[in-house]
């Protein structure tokens, strides 16, 4: 499946997962010096292939008659400071929620190791903006997810799979985090308890066999 064939599958998964609303949301995947983006100003489950348009690293329009995404700035400034191959950058509501009201998502699961643990909440900048490109950048050092101060979430990966993947991780987190303040205040795991987690999947137990 080529890059833009990816980005229009998994668009749709978006849509049918709740994570965009709209032309909300946007997805990349780069392929050497090549960026394929969605484009700006088309629902992700309308979305054809020769739809998204292809940029260089530098933010050049290569292929493609339709804009990119508006954020494509900062999916670039991602690109250019991390390892990532795939970005997807979604509005989902738990995401959104936590984004809006608090600074940090704390892990309340030990599944947030697979984000890098604490999940950052990047300061407020106008979308499409170098500013907001760089607060992003910021909050993503040494994570593979940030969330947006009033906007919404933002997971890289190796693959656009494992990008989205995370990005359903990390709307389950928020969920799982909201909806516990509904109920009390949700216990934080400690550095220890994230460490033991960390040892206990290097070093898995080895059973007897029969």
């Amino acid at each position: 499946m080529s890059p833009r064939e990816q980005l229009c599958e998994y668009g749709r998964r978006a849509v049918d997962l709740g994570l965009v609303i709209g032309t909300s949301g946007n997805l990349s995947v780069r392929e050497g010096d090549l960026v394929a983006v969605t484009p700006s100003g088309v629902a992700l489950d309308r979305l054809t292939p020769e739809m998204c348009p292809v940029v260089d690293v530098a933010g050049h329009l290569v292929e493609g008659d339709l804009q990119p995404s508006s954020e494509t700035p900062m999916h670039l400034a991602v690109y250019g400071t991390t390892d990532a191959r795939a970005i997807v950058h979604t509005h989902s509501v738990f995401g959104t929620v936590v984004a809006t009201t608090m600074t940090e998502l704390p892990p309340v699961h030990y599944n947030a190791l697979m984000l890098g643990g604490v999940v950052k909440v990047a300061e407020y900048a106008t979308y499409g903006t170098p500013e907001l490109a760089a607060n992003v950048r910021a909050a993503l050092e040494g994570k593979r997810a940030a969330l947006m101060a009033n906007h919404g979430g933002v997971t890289i990966g190796g693959t656009l799979e494992e990008a989205f993947e995370l990005t359903r991780l990390l709307e389950w987190l928020c969920e799982v985090y909201v909806r516990g303040l509904g109920v009390g205040k949700p216990t934080v795991l400690t550095d220890e308890q994230l460490a033991a987690v960390v040892e206990r999947a290097l070093n898995p137990p080895e059973f007897p066999r029969l």
